[in-house]
This record gives C-alpha cells, structure tokens and sequence, in this order.
C-alpha cells in the first residue's frame, strides 16, 4: 500500500451487525452510493480520517453470513475478497461481529482469515453483551484467532478512535491458518496456486469450490480452473458441509476459553414481552396495518404547510421572472420551463421526506424484521413468502431497489413472482401524482372529526396496489407450475430505541437521491417538453394572433382574453399538441384529454413527471404575465370544453388516480427487471399486463363515475 493512494477498508459482517452504523459513524455525510461495476448489487462507499493524518475509503459492504454465496449480493462480496490481484481489493478488512452472538459472526470471520487479508475484528453492540452479562477475555481471542480485537458500540460511536487507530497502522495478513484443507483435496489446490499464483491455500480451495465467483479471471485462465478440477475429480461443494462442520467445531472450543461469563437471555425478556403483541396473530395485523395508517395520514398532515409554501414560492418567482425580463425565448424557457420543472421536484420533498422517516424508524427499532415473520403465513397463500414482504414495502419507496432486494428470496418462483407484483405498491415517484389529484378531487375535510378524508384516499391507493399485488401474486402462484418448497429461517433482532443519527443519514441519502436523480430527468423532461409546447410544425405558431382573430371577429375579446386565445391556441398546435391530440382517441374513454396524454407520455420516464409537465403545460398555457397562481390552481381552472364544466372531475381524477396506481411505474423499473431476470420476457410480460389492468380498471371507473 503506497501512501500517495487512499487505502482501501472493507466493512464485512453479517445482517444486522451494525454495518450501517459503524459506516455512518466512520464517514458522516461524507458517503455516495453506486451500483457495483456491472451488476445492479448497491455499494456505499464513504471517507474517513485517521489518526496519522490520511483518509481512508470505506466501503460498506452487502451484509452475508458466510463466503459460500446463495444470492446476488453475497455472490459480488465473495468475488471482491477472492480477487486478490484486483486493483478494488480492501487493503484491510473490518469485521463486524455482533457481541451478543459470537457464534453465528466467527464462522465468516475465521474464512476471511483463512483467505489471507489483513483483518481487524470489531466486536460491536458491547453494550448489550453488558446488560445481558456476558464478558470475553478479548487478549485470548486476538492471540487465538491471530487478528487485532476491539470492542466498540457502532450506535454510539463507543470505540471507534481505537478502531481508527488500528486501521491506520500497518497490518499484515494473519499468521494461521484455521481450516485444514483435506489431504485428497491438496494436490488440485497446490497445482492451481502455481498455475494462477495465488495467494494461499484457502483461496485456492475456494477457486475449486465456486466456479460461478470467478467471472474476474480471464478465459484461459477459468479454463485452466476447470481442467484442475476435472483432473482430479473436485466438484463444487464436495466438501463444504464437512468445512462448515470443521469450522463451528473450532468456533465452539474458542467460545468455551475465551467466555468469561455466558449470558442467561433474560436480557432479551422486554423483547419477547412486546413480540407477544406485535406478533399477535391478530393484535399484530391490526398495529400494522394502524402504522401503516398513521403514516398516511402524517403525510398528508405533516408535509401541507411546506409544500403550500414551495408550490407558492416557485409559482411567484416564476411570475417575478417573466415580468422583470424581456420577453423572448430564453425567459419563456426559464418562467415556463426550468422554473415549474424545479418547483414540480422542490414541492415533493416534504413528503418523502416523511415516508422515508418512518421506513427507517420501523428498520432501526427491529420492527421490519417483526412483519417478515408476521406476514409470511399469509404470504405463501399468494405464492410468496415473508421476506417478500421487505420488497414489498421497500416498493413503497423505489421499484428498482425493491425488486433488487428479491436476491434474499432463495426460491426461484417466490422471487419471480415478487419481481413481477412489486411494480404495484405505489412509490414515492407516484406519490407526487397522487397528492396533486387528491388534493382535487377530495375535499380538505375530517371524517369523524379526527380522519383527514385526503389521507384516507391516498392510504385507499396504496392498499388498493397492495390487494392488486396480492391478486397477481396468486394467479402466477397458479400458472407457474413448479414444486419448489421453501422455508423462512431468521433471526428476530432485539427492539431498539432507533439511533436518529442513522434516520436523519436515511433521510438525507434518499432525498438527495430523489432530487439529484429524478431532479436531471425531470428537468431535461420539462426543458425538452417546453420545446415542444412552444414550437410546432408549419406556420401555425407564427400565424396563431391572426388566426385567433379570424376565429373571434364576432367576439368582444378584451387584450387580455385575446391573449390567452393566442396562447391556448399555440399550445394545442405545438408539437406537444399533435402528440396529445394523435393519443387522445385512445384515452378519451377514460376521461382523458390530450393535455393529460402528454403527461402520460413523458412520465413513462419517471412518474414524478407528471406533476411538472402538467405544471410546464398550464405555464405555458393560458395564463397572464403576472399570474402567479400555483399548479393546483391552474388544474382546477382548466375547463372541459366538451362539457364546459371543470375538467378535472371526480370521474376523471379517480380514474386518472386508478390508471396511475396500476400502470408500470418507469423505464428504469423495465430495465432493472430485464437485469433480474436475464431476458426480456418478464419485464414484456409485465408491462403489458399492467398496462392493460391499468387501461381497463381506468375505464371501469371513468363510466361508473361519470
């Protein structure tokens, strides 16, 4: 390791080990995300300052409890700390290990070491290892296990300038060599470490047992592998049991010298006592389902006052911004275009910033690991099991990270058909869809003098893609036709107060996610819509006062009506206009006129689009210099001109709410299914079929309602 080049320092461990906290503890806000390179596997990577001066790049690894791979995210973990050769492997390797259960961490723990990286075990959670009694003799277990040890508490930032402090000394690669490798397995193991040259014979022996983590290795060298095997008969997982076995047997004798004093679990009584509640067979279903309402609810409640007051600002900056300019094409672009597309971004992080609050509360408490449980009986009924519920909820949030969160699901058919249902909870990028038609159509009122009658609508969304996702779910249960039975095996975490610190990063990372990537598809959407509201084909645009006044010869037509004829009249002949106007025979059975058919075009990019081009539409539109009217003024204004009363109508916003509810959600929701899936035939199979839900379910409310 040179010191012109930051080093590099993995954070491994198993799920809920405190990972996360000991990242954000080390980095702040110091942190990014991206996708691993070539594979949608999500990585955090952060920076860190140590003792003697240098910053460090920690990485956060996906969370595993042993090398041998089962899914996706475990897969790309084995392949970085296997490829050591690479210019992207860790320099040192931090182990997180919880406390309170040394037994289940120390079995990937004693395979890095055998792997040969430098290792720095971090014993994490010390504080409940302390209330619940237990005490280790930590110089016994560094001497033992060959690696540095200490004792931190990640929530609390408890240990950590020690942990720095080891990270940035030079550290060599444990001395010692847990696992024997077995006599008959020796000679392929020793051939491959001279034919590769490979570090050590772990990591050779895992060269032999997992031929599907070796994508880093060129062509001739993975053939070289395989002939290895073939030579001497190793096929993968031939020992693996017997290692496992090995292994926990050593783990046990550790356990037995370096335990001071045991715990006797009556820690964990406070715990069982609220589980028998919030598992209830009946009490838990009403608490959650009572906390998915209150979050509902807050949002609406909560996020109103900010929103009100963004949705203003930007209505009258835009109006101040077309008024002190002069007129011409760049300040149309900036009042009717850059400006309404930036409001139609601002106006919206009030309310994921809320929802994602509360996903993070009910992750941090331990809670979320309660409604995998609570949920799965009545998930495998619809062909899923409980740890589809994580997507499912996660959906609430993002589809893409959702359906990449379906790597946990080891059964083949369960994961598919979560994949497939997912796209029907309702998103965050819908959210924005919902409260503006919400806020049309249902009356700002209380039900029984407590319930806002606009929560209970959006809450009525939500749940009514949740039963559409279930219903799916069972059809496909039916038409996939494989036997394939799992089980759902995990460990309940104990509650915990949340550590705010890790909800306000959550917070943060997501809102900032929201804006910066949603923020460049929305704003080059409303940019490339503004060009085509402004501009058509032929003379229309050019000729429209003229042809306006043909039209209106016989009116009294005041400057001010003349000029919003000229600008209607411009718009609906503009480019945006002829794709709307080719579209609207189509939508017009489910109340829709070419206006919304533009938004329903340019939001197929990303549903959050819908709001700014309906903003970028009527700014454009029919409006004074100085109107500074907000969005959802400009809707209810708008007019049918079939009917003449308002075009946004019960009938058309419920139906336009229906469309939206069960219609795939965006082009990146496709591609990342195609990613999952390896083919086309999912994500195909899945647009069309939402699709036509989505059209005829539209349709059934537009004539019910009308």
């Amino acid at each position: 390791m040179t010191s012109s080049r930051k080093p590099k320092i993995a954070l491994v461990g198993n799920p809920n080990s405190g990972k996360s906290s000991l990242f954000n503890h080390l980095t702040g806000l110091n942190q990014k995300i991206g996708n691993f390179p070539g594979v949608t596997v999500e990585k955090k990577i952060g920076h860190s300052s140590l003792p003697d001066g240098t910053s460090a790049e920690i990485i956060d690894l996906p969370g595993i409890y042993s090398i041998y791979p089962r899914s996706l995210d475990e897969k790309i973990v084995a392949e970085i700390l296997l490829d050591h050769h690479a210019p992207t492997v860790p320099d040192k390797v931090v182990v997180i290990v919880d406390g309170t259960n040394l037994k289940r961490g120390f079995l990937l723990l004693t395979q890095i070491i055998d792997m040969g990286l430098p290792t720095i075990l971090a014993l994490n959670m010390m504080d409940l290892a302390a209330k619940a009694g237990i005490s280790y003799d930590f110089n016994a277990l560094s001497k033992k296990m060959g690696v540095p040890v200490v004792p931190i508490n990640a929530r609390k930032g408890v240990g950590l300038d020690e942990l720095k402090k080891l990270m940035a000394k030079p550290l060599s690669p444990p001395d010692r060599q847990i696992f024997s490798i077995w006599a008959n397995a020796k000679a392929p193991v020793q051939e491959l470490r001279e034919a590769l040259n490979v570090d050590n014979d772990y990591e050779a022996y895992q060269f032999l047992e997992q031929p599907q983590s070796l994508k880093f290795l060129s062509a001739e060298k993975q053939e070289m592998v395989n002939s290895i095997r073939l030579k001497h008969e190793f096929f993968p997982g031939k020992f693996q049991g017997a290692e496992t076995i090995q292994r926990y047997g050593f783990i046990q004798d550790l356990l037995n010298e370096i335990t001071l004093k045991a715990s006797d679990n009556s820690w964990k009584k406070n715990s069982s006592k609220l589980d028998r509640i919030l598992t209830h067979k009946i009490w838990g279903y009403l608490i959650f389902f009572g906390l998915l309402f209150l979050i509902f609810q807050s949002i609406f409640a909560w996020a109103q006052l900010p929103m009100d007051l963004i949705d203003s600002g930007f209505a009258r900056l835009a109006g101040f911004v077309g008024s002190i300019l002069p007129e011409g094409p760049l300040t149309s672009l900036l009042a009717e275009g850059i400006i309404p597309g930036i409001g139609g971004i601002m106006i919206f992080i009030p309310q994921i910033a809320i929802l994602f609050a509360f996903i993070s509360v009910l992750e941090e408490s331990g809670y979320m690991a309660r409604v995998v449980f609570l949920m799965d009986k009545v998930m495998r009924k619809f062909g899923l099991n409980g740890k589809s519920v994580v997507p499912l909820m996660s959906g609430v949030a993002c589809a893409i990270p959702a359906i990449m969160a379906t790597r946990t699901i080891e059964n083949w058919k369960e994961r598919t058909i979560t994949i497939f249902v997912t796209p029907l909870m309702s998103c965050s990028a819908r959210l924005p869809v919902f409260t503006i038609l919400v806020a049309l159509i249902v009356p700002d009122e209380k039900a029984l003098g407590f319930f806002n009658l606009q929560g209970l609508a959006l809450m009525g969304l939500y749940l009514l893609g949740f039963v559409a996702a279930l219903g799916s779910a069972f059809v496909m249960k039916l038409l996939i036709n494989v036997k394939e039975r799992s089980y759902l095996i995990m460990e309940l975490p104990t509650y915990r107060i949340p550590k705010w610190s890790n909800v306000g990063y959550t917070i943060l990372e997501k809102t900032k996610a929201f804006v910066l990537e949603a923020g460049k598809v929305i704003m080059a959407i409303s940019v490339i819509l503004w060009v085509l509201a402004s501009y058509g084909p032929g003379d229309a645009m050019s000729k429209a006062e003229e042809n306006v006044l043909e039209q209106s010869k016989n009116m009294r037509l005041t400057e001010e009506g003349l000029k919003d004829r000229v600008a209607a009249y411009k718009l609906e002949h503009s480019y945006a206009g002829v794709i709307g106007k080719g579209i609207e025979p189509i939508i017009k059975p489910l109340g829709f006129d070419w206006k919304i058919g533009i938004a329903l075009i340019t939001s197929f990019a990303a549903r959050e689009v819908f709001v700014s081009t309906m903003a970028t539409i009527y700014s454009i539109g029919s409006v004074s210099e100085d109107d500074s009217s907000t969005i959802k003024e400009r809707m209810q204004a708008e007019v049918n001109p079939d009917t003449g009363g308002p075009r946004f109508t019960p009938a058309t916003g419920f139906s336009l709410l229906v469309f939206y509810t069960f219609a795939m959600q965006c082009m990146s929701t496709i591609a990342v299914v195609q990613r999952e899936t390896k083919g086309w035939k999912w994500p195909l199979l899945q647009l069309a079929y939402m699709t036509v839900l989505a059209y005829v379910s539209a349709f059934a409310v537009y004539q019910i309602l009308s």
